[in-house]
């Protein structure tokens, strides 16, 4: 006895491997919105909008290098002197770590304003503020150091100096999700 083989139409074939591409298309879709919301999970329990940061030059050596992964938390307590934060200055799109190196705290409001400096640098911080501003005020502050990873974000920055490799390895990226079967 023979054994009878069948072949599947191919419009069959078609609606496969239509299944299989909305299939894959959807998961990169729940990739994308898992890392979003945890995201902005992680924004709300740090009260962060940016609870991990880079660092991006070393004017915070020795205690963070280039490259180290940040971790951070915005409470409610005054910032004392000593803590490193990252804080960003008005109408410039790159924040800035460095240590509190004085804060003045105003006697009626309570309100905080802080000079700030990098451990590396030979001055203060006024030179880097817009121009007349002699403080960084308390609602500037993005957040306080809590926790660091050492040179693990060396990526981030090979990708920020190369765009090319950035899309490169973005393009790949998309390229494994959709041929991958699973």
């Amino acid at each position: 006895m023979g054994s009878k083989v069948t072949s599947k139409p191919a419009a069959v074939k078609q609606k496969q491997s239509i299944r299989q591409i909305l299939s894959q298309i959807l998961m990169v879709a729940s990739v994308l919105t898992s890392a979003f919301m945890l995201w902005k999970g992680l924004s709300l329990a740090t009260n962060c909008e940016s609870p991990v940061v880079v660092v991006l030059s070393g004017s915070m050596e020795p205690a963070f290098y280039r490259g180290d992964i940040l971790f951070l938390h915005n409470g409610y307590s005054p910032i004392e002197v000593g803590e490193v934060t990252v804080y960003k200055v008005k109408d410039r799109d790159i924040p800035i770590v460095h240590r509190v190196m004085n804060v003045h705290t105003e006697d009626k409001t309570n309100k905080q304003y802080l000079l700030t400096k990098g451990d590396n640098n030979p001055s203060d911080d006024r030179s880097l503020y817009n121009k007349g501003q002699l403080w960084v005020e308390r609602e500037d502050i993005l957040g306080r150091v809590r926790g660091y990873i050492p040179k693990a974000g060396m990526a981030t920055i090979y990708m920020n100096d190369s765009p090319k490799l950035k899309y490169a390895v973005l393009g790949v990226l998309c390229l494994f999700s959709l041929v991958s079967n699973e």
